[in-house]
Parts: C-alpha cells; sequence; structure tokens
C-alpha cells in the first residue's frame, strides 16, 4: 500500500462523513463539499493503485 491509496481512502472517509453531516443539518454546502472530497480521495486512491501495478509488474520482471 502507498500513500496516495492510504490517503486517497482517508480523504474519502473524511467526505462521507462531512456529507453525512451536511444532510443532518440541512447544509447542501457541506454536502457538496463531502461528495467532491469523495470523488478527490476515489481518484487518488485509483492513482494509488495504478503505481502499485505497476512497481508490481515491474517487480516480476
Amino acid at each position: 500500500m502507498n500513500k496516495d491509496q492510504v490517503k486517497g481512502v482517508a480523504k474519502d472517509i473524511e467526505g462521507t462523513i462531512q456529507e453525512k453531516v451536511g444532510q443532518l443539518t440541512g447544509n447542501k454546502e457541506q454536502q457538496a463539499k463531502g461528495l467532491g472530497k469523495q470523488i478527490a480521495g476515489n481518484v487518488q486512491k485509483s492513482v494509488g493503485d495504478a503505481k502499485e501495478a505497476v512497481k508490481d509488474a515491474a517487480d516480476k520482471l
């Protein structure tokens, strides 16, 4: 696991919490920000996954 994967998952979790708090309080801005963090977290995790795949493939060579 690399830092992009870890940070991506953390950002996704943070975004989920922020979205839920926004839903509970009726704050649409917080909901939107939470969704944005979730998307950014998923993208960052995907980048980390790709890096790991490349590293694993290189190790097999």
